[in-house]
């Protein structure tokens, strides 16, 4: 794996594919294993598989077929680290599969008896040596495919999680420069150290929510905590002080989706949307006190995230499934301006998620249901010239992608120069902002699973050094960057699925949520590095669930959603109880309740 571009190298992404392969070619290697309970039931499945065929699909394990061509033009910087098989035949042998091993012509009713009968009596055990045999591995024992497969893992998270190149921040120069009052930035350069990173451990949880946990946020300051959820309510929180200090009503009617504080309005401005379509602004006084809630727009479907316009306490932007983007005015009487409805030969593209350039606020990114993350330019919109599209990006392999193709989250670094994109039950891919319309990614991060909700990412630093993310599997996976090595596993939420992360904005601090009833507090306090002893059986576990559902991939997406949706509201009935919980600690029972909420303001 190189430490600069590894994940892009061709031959890496080979590597890669040998062992995530695809879903229909592990479907031969799967049945050899389970159905050996008569010769019948064999002839069945490959009949049956012969006649489904296993060609045509364009993805392996969910990682393109093709990625490895696409992306030769950025190999230079690849290193030994790649996984390598001996050669081009070893490795359709053992992954891609070729024919069957045995063919089974059909036959009547009355010749499959007599087949049956007359293998039982001269075979005898020679059926359980056939059920041993691997189609995958044209002919090998199905225990050493395993073997080599497990080998093959074996080598990728090695290269992913070892020989790192030699960490930029050293912390005993570092402490011993503070001493000597040569530094003034050692709190700024430690958050962005890999070696606080990888020492991160649960603090505790903020409890106190009866759903699911869909939005964090710290104000410009970090002294104070928003979080919201299914619930539809708001808290505000001293997280240093691990208490709620304000709880409302959001005015919502569905599950709230996002909740942030505009920057330089002293506290004064919570802006939320929902699963509603509704975009609403809560007026504080200081974080502290409630007065309102008021409507600002209305999408014709959820409005999953709004992007704040950074040093502004007026102005922030929104996206809906209805493919609209509107800037928000608060000094204007109407304050919803559309700016632009998303388009792709001519129909609607549903957004799920939005980030403004920190380094030019008239950019923005958007991103939703298909391949493609769009910039535009609001000085720059014609939507008669290319939809208004300044430029867009997208992996080249799934740029005629056959198959439905979702990004969950997109977001900019802290200078602009980079563009994260989550994909829908592929890989987190970076682009470089400023090259030019269509180009390749630069940088994927492999190992997670991101299927079933709207999924965040996040970069991690104050020069976004790392790369942060939640997954299926309920664990919180951060990469670093230039080596797009992971070197941090967290388990994160129980009942599965993180979602939400958000960095502390200049302390060494991540918070979490997702699927549990509550927010999670992560600091670097562990005694030692994580060793990584589970990562091994974690994207194992994920990948072969990738695989399963890749099988299917038309309207999987929406039927998880919906799921997902009324696992939620099912689980309503949950009991709030204010305050922080520790690692391992139980519910406080007798703790009290906040109901502090006021009365919709009318307008």
């Amino acid at each position: 794996m190189s430490h600069q571009e590894g994940s892009a190298d061709g031959s890496q992404d080979l590597g890669i594919e040998s062992l995530f392969s695809s879903p229909e070619e592990q479907s031969g290697a799967a049945a050899a294993a389970t159905e050996a309970s008569s010769d019948i039931d064999i002839a069945t499945l490959r009949v049956s598989m012969r006649m489904t065929g296993g060609g045509g699909d364009t993805r392996v394990g969910g990682f393109p077929n093709d990625a490895s061509s696409e992306n030769r033009s950025t190999s230079q910087e690849s290193s030994s680290e790649d996984v390598e098989l001996e050669s081009m035949e070893d490795f359709e042998r053992l992954f891609m599969g070729g024919g069957s091993l045995f063919y089974y012509p059909l036959l009547r009713p009355d010749e499959i008896v007599e087949e049956e009968e007359e293998e039982i009596e001269e075979e005898g055990g020679e059926e359980e040596e056939q059920a041993q045999m691997c189609p995958q591995c044209g002919g090998a024992n199905h225990e050493q495919c395993l073997l080599e497969e497990d080998r093959v893992l074996e080598e990728w998270i090695s290269s992913e999680t070892s020989a790192l190149p030699r960490p930029r921040w050293q912390v005993v120069t570092a402490l011993r420069q503070r001493q000597l009052g040569s530094s003034t930035r050692f709190v700024y350069e430690a958050c962005g150290a890999r070696a606080f990173v990888q020492r991160f451990r649960l603090q505790y949880r903020l409890d106190g929510h009866m759903g699911c946990v869909n939005t964090v946020h710290f104000n410009q300051r970090g002294t104070r905590l928003a979080s919201s959820g299914d619930d539809l309510r708001v808290r505000v929180w001293d997280w240093a002080q691990q208490q709620p200090i304000l709880d409302f009503e959001s005015g919502h009617k569905n599950n709230v989706l996002q909740a942030k504080f505009l920057p330089n309005c002293a506290d004064s401005t919570l802006a939320m949307c929902a699963r509603d379509g509704q975009v609403r602004v809560a007026e504080l006084i200081n974080a502290s006190y409630f007065e309102s809630t008021k409507r600002v727009a209305q999408h014709k479907g959820a409005a999953h995230k709004l992007a704040l316009e950074p040093d502004s306490p007026y102005k922030f932007l929104t996206s809906g499934e209805d493919a609209v983007v509107f800037t928000i005015d608060l000094r204007q009487h109407q304050p919803a301006s559309k700016i632009v409805v998303t388009k792709e030969k001519g129909k609607r593209v549903g957004l799920y998620t939005i980030s403004v350039n920190p380094a030019n606020t008239y950019q923005f990114a958007v991103a939703g249901q298909d391949q493609f993350v769009r910039i535009y330019d609001q000085r720059r919109i014609d939507e008669k010239e290319n939809n208004g599209v300044l430029k867009k990006f997208s992996p080249h392999h799934l740029v005629n992608c056959d198959f439905p193709t979702n990004i969950t989250c997109t977001v900019y670094s802290h200078d602009g120069t980079e563009l994260l994109a989550s994909y829908n039950d592929e890989d987190i891919y970076l682009f470089n902002s400023s090259h030019s319309n269509g180009a390749q990614y630069a940088k994927r991060f492999k190992g997670h699973r991101n299927n079933t909700t709207v999924k965040g990412v996040n970069f991690y630093g104050p020069r976004s050094e790392f790369v942060v993310s939640g997954s299926d599997c309920g664990h919180i996976f951060f990469w670093e960057k230039s080596s797009c090595q992971i070197i941090q596993l967290l388990k994160g939420d129980a009942e599965g699925t993180i979602n939400c992360l958000e960095p502390h904005p200049y302390l060494p601090m991540l918070a979490t949520s997702g699927l549990d009833h509550d927010v999670k507090i992560w600091t670097p306090t562990a005694e030692a590095a994580s060793e990584l002893t589970d990562l091994k059986d974690v994207i194992k576990k994920n990948k072969l669930e990738r695989d399963q559902d890749s099988l299917y991939h038309t309207g999987l997406f929406d039927q998880y959603m919906l799921w997902f949706l009324m696992r939620h509201l099912s689980q309503r009935d949950h009991h709030p109880v204010w305050g922080a919980r520790f690692p391992g600690e139980e519910l406080n029972e007798s703790s009290s309740t906040s109901d502090t909420s006021e009365e919709e303001g009318q307008h």
